[in-house]
């Protein structure tokens, strides 16, 4: 069973930057796309980045190109967000996720989740 747990959000200004942890205890960042989430009070959980941990490929949502970084460290078994220029619409629950061998943007291909970690970006 794969294990899921993020780390690194709290409270920054407009402009800051922080940087998600998310650690796999099911080891399985080398055979799984992995994928970041974020979710707002009374909205849907949409899509922020991916990384194909075979292929190296990377995506990220239109809202966060230029300012949003994923990556990877295989023999930690940990994924990174690196979030700079941070604006107050990005505050939102961020989830890890875990998907499918194939590389995938959709929500709905995801089936592991961690709990997700609070960031709060103040105008």
């Amino acid at each position: 069973q794969v294990q899921l747990v993020e780390s690194g959000g709290g409270l920054v200004q407009a402009g800051g930057s922080l940087r998600l942890s998310c650690t796999d205890s099911g080891r399985t960042f080398s055979s799984n796309v992995m994928g970041w989430f974020r979710q707002a009070p009374g909205k849907e959980r949409e899509f922020v980045a991916a990384i194909g941990w075979i292929a190296e490929t990377t995506s990220y949502a239109d809202s966060v190109k230029g300012r949003f970084t994923i990556s990877r460290d295989n023999a930690k078994n940990t994924l990174y967000l690196q979030m700079n220029s941070l604006k107050p619409e990005d505050t939102a629950v961020y989830y890890c996720a875990a998907g499918p061998r194939s590389f995938t943007t959709n929500v709905k291909r995801y089936n592991y989740w961690g709990q997700g970690t609070q960031v709060t970006v103040s105008s």
